[in-house]
């Protein structure tokens, strides 16, 4: 399957999803996320502000923050690269390109997220062989993971049923280490071995 109709697929099986199914997943995910001690002692976590049907990670960014952890979280630059700006609290974001919610502090360059313990990133989908995920196809966050070091834990945040065998990749593809769904958190590809 290409990624083109794969993306289609997928984002008609999130449009299903209702609101509170919504709202438990976001929930179950964070709960999920929190409880684990590798997670707990990240002291800067590289994540994401979600949008539209994207497993919600507004309380999950906010409980972060609350526990001490320093967050960052994307700018979207022209080029369609990340810059990343530090999380102090919901009222320190603004609409920045797309309408997408970012930092208004200092950006920090794109290298900021080598610096990170932590980096979640959005997926429409992971193969549960490779890591690799299928994102919405701006090739932002293939960059953000290449990066990171080979020990930074990467988790894509996907509602259940996106982790999935025979996800189609490119060379500039990048995989994750880690899934959490609502189900669980599993961990991908050659890190599962």
């Amino acid at each position: 399957m290409d990624k083109l109709k794969l993306r289609r697929e997928l984002k008609e099986q999130r449009a299903a999803i209702t609101e509170q199914k919504r709202r438990e997943n976001a929930r179950a995910i964070r709960e999920t996320l929190l409880d684990q001690p590798w997670v707990q002692m990240a002291g800067l976590v590289a994540c994401y502000w979600s949008i539209g049907d994207e497993p919600d990670t507004h309380g999950l960014v906010f409980a972060l923050w609350k526990h001490g952890a320093t967050v960052m979280l994307p700018v979207l630059r022209e080029d369609n690269d990340l810059d990343w700006a530090v999380y102090d609290g919901p009222d320190t974001l603004a609409p920045g390109r797309f309408g997408i919610m970012e930092p208004v502090d200092t950006r920090r360059g794109v290298d900021a997220v080598r610096t990170a313990a932590l980096l979640i990133v959005p997926a429409l989908a992971v193969d549960k062989d490779s890591g690799v995920r299928l994102g919405r196809g701006g090739g932002s966050y293939d960059r953000a993971l290449a990066r990171v070091g080979p020990n930074v834990p990467t988790v894509a945040l996907l509602h259940d049923g996106e982790l999935i065998s025979g996800v189609p990749s490119e060379p500039h593809d990048r995989p994750v280490t880690w899934v959490a769904q609502p189900s669980g958190l599993t961990r991908v590809g050659s890190a599962a071995e």
